[in-house]
């Protein structure tokens, strides 16, 4: 069984992003590689990816590898099927702020609506995939108000910003995303109960998963 366990789970929060650099290209290709002209970007670095044509890139968390002097790859990001990239930016991330809080969290969402195209000559409902609902992830977390990575979703919720989020797991897995932050701070909880508040991001675009 290659599932982990929800013990030992790391949330970083972006801390800093860097100006945009652009890209002039993607290709359709596993893995996806990125035409950026004297990019001056490391392997393993995490970058904010925006596209327009290849909108399946829009509002990702991508990470570098086998760079070049002026291409990378999007590393494990097959573009095979992707639409055709016409301009783009991408931007280094820094995942400096971290949480120590969380007590539970869970994903919902990503799921695409259904379009009715039934005709009169059917003899039964015909649909298709239409939009992609948000993917949005709640969790639930100590109302500790010395936890700075509580403190600066706090103040990202005050000024609808979006954020990027790298969580990972002790066997390696990572998972990235990048959205709108909800988290007012107000406590919650019974009589007796640990004080808690509640934490939602609102994924801008689908979210991004690494083994290792």
């Amino acid at each position: 069984m290659s599932a982990p366990s929800m013990l030992g789970v790391t949330v970083a929060m972006q801390s800093a992003i860097a100006a945009t650099k652009t890209v002039s290209a993607i290709t359709k290709a596993n893995p996806a590689v990125l035409t950026s002209t004297s990019h001056g970007l490391a392997n393993g670095t995490y970058l904010l990816a925006q596209a327009q044509g290849m909108t399946q890139l829009n509002n990702r968390i991508i990470r570098v590898a086998n760079q070049a002097a002026n291409t990378f790859e999007a590393e494990t990001e097959d573009s095979t099927l992707y639409d055709t990239f016409s301009s783009g930016t991408v931007a280094a991330l820094t995942l400096g702020t971290t949480f120590s809080i969380f007590t539970d969290f869970s994903i919902a969402g990503g799921e695409a609506d259904s379009i009715d195209i039934t005709t009169i000559h059917d003899t039964q409902k015909k649909t298709r995939p239409g939009m992609f609902s948000a993917t949005e992830i709640t969790g639930e977390a100590l109302w500790d108000l010395a936890d700075t990575g509580l403190i600066a979703a706090i103040s990202a919720s005050a000024v609808t910003a979006q954020r990027a989020f790298l969580l990972g797991w002790p066997d390696g897995k990572k998972m990235a995303f990048y959205g709108y932050i909800s988290a007012s701070g107000a406590p919650k909880g019974g009589v007796g109960d640990v004080a808690k508040t509640s934490i939602k991001i609102t994924a801008s675009g689908r979210p991004s998963y690494w083994t290792s």
